[in-house]
C-alpha cells in the first residue's frame, strides 16, 4: 500500500512541475487580428 502512495505522490509532483513548464515555455500568445466596423454619427436625427 505504501508503494501505491509513493508513486501517486511522484506523479502528482510530475504533473504539477509539467504543467508549471507549460505555463511558462508554452506558447499562449493570443492572435491578434485588426477590427473595424463603421459606425454613423447622428443617424437618428
Amino acid at each position: 500500500m505504501g508503494r501505491i502512495i509513493k508513486a501517486l505522490v511522484v506523479l502528482v509532483i510530475l504533473g504539477f512541475l509539467g504543467l508549471t513548464g507549460y505555463a511558462y515555455l508554452g506558447d499562449m500568445t493570443p492572435t491578434q487580428s485588426e477590427v473595424t466596423k463603421e459606425i454613423e454619427l447622428n443617424a437618428g436625427q
